[in-house]
């Protein structure tokens, strides 16, 4: 059977200092309809601004995981992103009145409890999965991070930490099964070396870190001093250090570090904004690996999804932009003007055609026994298509022109001939952001996919204007 989507019984408060600023923060859980997801809300600001939990709203990764959206950011929502999806939630409102969302016990305990006192409801929606069909790999080999993805039935984590400690030591985590999120994941909690912390008050962070919220691990000796000058910084009588852990700490297990950073992980990656299968396997994790991981992923998503939609070319209809219209778009003339008509166009896909003849001059040579359209003009065609589309998002789209920062993951299918009509469709893939657009684009001749690729191209104003 299907599984259904799920949601909280009822709100759920929570109440508590934000880890990097602290402020203190009343924040609250709430139930959502189907399909909604998870959606952050400032109660604090004008207007309740909403910021939607995706990977493609984040915009800083330095010390946990900040999104931003509608002018409204907040920050540190990897804990409880962590604790809606380990308890196999699909929809929640989660309203905050401040910056950053409270650290709490730095684990995801107190939510998960939270939900579990007060329980579930099962919606009427399927959940929704995505079904990776290929391996997704990252790798940061600077900082020796490796996370890949393999296609599975089912979703499991597996996390190794090597930070070359003699106290922490190599570490691994694994959850396959989901129900031992709540008891061997969510009470974890954040960690931190001891060397990171002056840096970290100098950065004008953790200002609501405490010795109660985060493992502190020493990996040296400590001169008296510099333990004095801890206890004031922590407004602590007494600061000890025993077995690596500052002020004799009581880990909840011994690889409590790696489970958290499981913890983290399982957070970061429900900025995917879908359940997906697949057997993950992550080596040296982080917030910025991770969230690269989950657009990543985000992107084969959409992808899959893109190349569901199949258009259907009316040639009766009339078109969004003639070739006359096209012109004025578009810096292009013949022969290097590749398409003829739009035929769909919208904030994120644009359709175009280019009806292909014996007359095209390219066929001269390219071969005058078997006429071939080669296949960069196809690209080619492709980019003028993403052009339209980009260049629609401008106001005075005649005085900017488009050229190409990236082509990756191009696949040419079949032949394109003489007499074939070419349905050109490009689908951003991500928000266009500081003037560069990366789009995924698609060539049919009928319902036949005959090229795919990923471009990526950038609008730049013309030289001669001012």
């Amino acid at each position: 059977m299907a599984e259904k989507q799920r949601t909280l019984k009822e709100p759920l408060s929570f109440h508590g200092k934000g880890l990097h600023t602290g402020v203190e923060v009343n924040m609250t859980l709430l139930p959502a309809p189907e399909n909604h997801g998870y959606v952050f809300k400032r109660t604090d600001l004008q207007g309740e601004p909403e910021i939607t939990a995706l990977a493609e709203n984040v915009t800083d990764t330095s010390r946990g995981t900040t999104i931003e959206e509608n002018g409204a950011r907040v920050s540190t929502i990897e804990h409880v992103l962590s604790a809606l999806a380990g308890m196999q939630l699909d929809n929640t409102i989660i309203e905050l009145d401040g910056p950053e969302a409270p650290i709490l016990d730095g684990s995801a305990r107190e939510y998960v409890e939270a939900i579990q006192k007060s329980g579930v409801v099962e919606q009427n929606a399927e959940r929704r999965y995505f079904k990776l069909k290929e391996k997704v790999e990252y790798y940061d080999e600077e900082n020796g991070v490796h996370i890949i993805a393999y296609p599975d039935q089912m979703q499991s984590i597996n996390v190794l930490i090597d930070y070359n400690s003699d106290v922490l030591g190599n570490q691994y985590a694994t959850l396959e099964h989901w129900e031992d999120f709540k008891t061997q994941i969510a009470p974890c909690r954040t960690f931190v070396f001891l060397h990171e912390l002056e840096q970290l008050v100098k950065l004008n962070l953790i200002k609501g870190g405490d010795l109660d919220n985060a493992i502190v691990i020493v990996d040296h000796e400590m001169p008296q001093e510099d333990i004095d000058r801890l206890s004031d910084l922590f407004n602590q009588p007494k600061i000890e250090v025993h077995e690596g852990i500052l002020n004799n700490l009581e880990l909840r297990f011994s690889n409590e570090p790696a489970r958290h950073k499981l913890l983290d992980m399982i957070g970061d990656l429900a900025l995917v904004g879908r359940w997906f299968k697949a057997k993950i396997i992550a080596t040296r994790p982080g917030h910025a690996a991770n969230v690269e991981f989950a657009r990543q992923l985000r992107q084969v998503m959409q992808k899959q999804l893109m190349k569901k939609h199949i258009p259907v070319y009316d040639p009766n209809k009339e078109p969004v932009y003639d070739i006359n219209e096209i012109k004025k778009k578009l810096p292009h003339r013949p022969p290097f003007l590749l398409i003829d008509k739009t035929i769909y166009l919208d904030e994120k896909r644009v359709v175009c055609i280019k009806n292909v003849t014996l007359n095209e001059p390219f066929f001269t040579g390219h071969f005058p026994d078997e006429p071939v359209m080669p296949g960069v003009l196809l690209i080619e065609a492709l980019a003028q298509t993403g052009g339209m589309l980009i260049l629609g998002l401008v106001p005075d789209p005649e005085n900017y022109s488009t050229y190409f920062v990236k082509i990756d993951k191009v696949k040419f299918k079949a032949k394109v001939v003489p007499g074939d009509t070419l349905i050109l469709k490009m689908d951003l893939l991500s928000p266009l952001r500081r003037g560069i657009a990366h789009m995924f684009g698609e060539i049919f001749v009928g319902d036949k996919l005959v090229c795919e690729g990923e471009l990526m191209a950038q609008i730049v104003k013309d030289k001669n204007i001012d």
